[in-house]
């Protein structure tokens, strides 16, 4: 963890990175004045080797963030609209290190089995796994003794839009994604980017 530490203040300043240490973790704060909002990160989640898909192999390790904007109250650990993210960084990455599993660009996962909204203003109940896309420039690979660190996003989906990638694909549900300026970045005023009858005409 250090050495990761480390490599993510050389590249973005010494200041601009920082430890809190939650209930549910260790976690890392990122901030940049070439991006707004803050960066949740796993801090450890890459001591795991994943057991990836062999057409992913160079892929075994990564980092899971969520992309958190300005208005967001990081602090406020009382507030179920805000402090839902600790929690589900957990879960995501224990679940594929207790499964022995792995997780990669397009993979999805319900809000638990009840599939439950995030919280009140935050109705998305399903996960999509990312590549960085606000974030691109910032979040390439860092390599640390010869080991590459991937960053994998992780951003809130409606059922409408699971939907829609089940039936259509993962390339086809970013690319709604690209047309309507959505990114990694939560927004609880984010609407749906697709009609309600996309199935009956399918657009």
């Amino acid at each position: 963890m250090q050495h990761f530490v480390q490599a993510l203040k050389a590249r973005f300043g010494e200041s601009n990175v920082s430890t809190i240490h939650h209930d549910f973790g260790t976690f890392l704060l990122i901030t940049s004045s070439d991006f707004s909002g803050t960066l949740l990160m796993t801090s450890d989640f890459s001591t795991f080797k994943m057991n990836v898909h062999e057409k992913h192999v160079g892929e075994e390790f990564a980092e899971l963030y969520f992309y958190l904007p300005n208005y967001w109250a990081i602090n406020d650990l009382d507030n179920p609209t805000m402090n839902w993210v600790f929690p589900w960084l957990k879960r995501i990455k224990e679940y594929v290190q207790n499964n022995n599993t792995w997780l990669g660009h397009g993979h999805t996962m319900p809000c638990g089995k009840e599939m439950n909204s995030l919280s009140s203003t935050m109705t998305q109940n399903h996960f999509i796994v990312s590549k960085p896309i606000a974030c691109e420039k910032h979040l390439q690979p860092l390599v640390i003794e010869s080991k590459t660190i991937f960053f994998l996003a992780i951003i809130p989906l409606f059922p409408d839009e699971m939907d829609y990638k089940q039936g259509k694909g993962t390339a086809k549900l970013f690319d709604k994604f690209r047309h309507q300026g959505v990114t990694e970045k939560l927004d609880d005023y984010r609407k749906s980017v697709l009609k309600s009858k996309w199935k009956f005409f399918g657009k």
